[in-house]
């Protein structure tokens, strides 16, 4: 996950709305169900959900009230600990 990505795309959400994520999320699943797709493809597109799922979840503590200075640091300690797992 890159955080600089996570940021943007929670511009995005805040701007737009959260649905044109969501739609994109799922288009890019369905992508990957596609048979001759490279594993760098897949990771690329994996990355790009991954980040996508971030933004999504990040918005949310957003709009819980949780400034979003912290909330960016609340979720990714949350996948940082994760991984130490």
């Amino acid at each position: 996950m890159k955080l600089p990505i996570i940021k943007h795309l929670t511009q995005f959400i805040n701007e737009n709305d959260e649905d044109f994520v969501v739609e994109t999320i799922e288009t890019l699943e369905a992508l990957t169900e596609v048979s001759s797709l490279k594993d760098e493809e897949l990771n690329v597109i994996g990355e790009l959900i991954s980040n996508m799922y971030g933004a999504i979840e990040v918005n949310k503590m957003i709009n819980d009230g949780i400034p979003q200075k912290e909330a960016v640091n609340n979720f990714m300690q949350r996948v940082l600990g994760s991984i130490d797992k």
